[in-house]
């Protein structure tokens, strides 16, 4: 327990820090009274950071029902959510200028990937479905003079039924990826809807472990039926806040989760190590809050 209060008192002291001076607009409870970098993302530090509006995302499937296997062409165009114009200017967030996390209905499938830019401020993803089902697809990017924005959509290749309730069993056993073998446990041991959970994720081998996408890994969680959906990123690393992004090889990386209802949740986490990103997921049963 004392591993616990240590981090929940530490995490208390970073949040009542004043709105004032500089903040994170990714992981907002990072806050300083002067200008750098988020010692968690690695992103800038800005001041004045407006209040958050929903940007609008169109999302065009070409061809609108592709077959398995066949190639098919994902395209992102964002528009301010006053005016309807189209936005041609975003801020690099983790590296790149857009995230796309996409995830198969039946939490099989999982992949983390990055469309190219194009002139007018578009983005486009060439894919192949491997399978007949529905895919969701989360889009992470930071415009230009806004917040930054997670937003989804749900696409059908050709045959994929409207609805396909997962039938998912809790998974915690610890998971070797390319490199690296991935174990978890969490605080409390049965998370709670609507109370924190601590998940550490110990990595071994430790030696070659770096950052990934400005990072020292990263986290999405999933409902059991694609309602919530989160991006994250550690709040601990071997037990103290993250240090400078320069540093290497950490044997314990720590994210802290609210899950929202009583579901079934399954979490993907990435680490790289020696050059190579290692996925892994897990199975978290949630329960309800007496």
């Amino acid at each position: 327990m004392l591993a616990r209060r240590t981090a929940l008192a530490l995490l208390a002291a970073a949040r009542v820090l004043p709105a004032e001076g500089f903040i994170c607009p990714m992981d907002k409870d990072v806050k300083s009274a002067i200008a750098g970098k988020c010692p968690r993302c690695g992103m800038k530090l800005v001041a004045n950071l407006p209040e958050p509006v929903e940007y609008r995302l169109d999302l065009r499937l070409t061809p609108s029902a592709p077959r398995v296997g066949q190639p098919a062409l994902l395209e992102f165009k964002v528009r301010h959510p006053n005016t309807g114009q189209p936005v041609r200017e975003f801020e690099l967030m983790h590296e790149r200028l857009l995230h796309i996390f996409r995830i198969s209905a039946d939490l099989e499938d999982f992949a983390h990937e990055h469309p190219s830019p194009r002139p007018d401020g578009s983005f486009a993803l060439p894919i192949r479905f491997a399978r007949a089902v529905p895919y969701r697809v989360a889009a992470d990017f930071y415009p230009k003079g806004g917040t930054p924005q997670f937003l989804a959509k749900t696409i059908f290749p050709a045959g994929a039924p409207l609805v396909l309730p997962p039938s998912l069993s809790a998974d915690r056993a610890a998971k070797t990826a390319a490199n690296l073998t991935v174990e978890l446990t969490t605080e409390p041991a049965e998370p709670v809807a609507g109370e924190e959970t601590l998940l550490f994720f110990r990595l071994s081998p430790k030696a070659g472990v770096e950052q990934y996408l400005g990072a020292w890994g990263h986290l999405l969680m999933a409902s059991d039926d694609l309602v919530d959906l989160a991006h994250d990123h550690p709040l601990y690393v071997d037990g103290v806040p993250p240090p400078d992004l320069r540093a290497v090889s950490p044997g314990q990386v720590q994210f802290n989760l609210i899950f929202p209802r009583k579901r079934t949740y399954r979490v993907w986490v990435q680490f790289q190590r020696a050059g190579r990103v290692n996925t892994a997921a897990f199975t978290i049963p949630v329960k309800a809050l007496r």
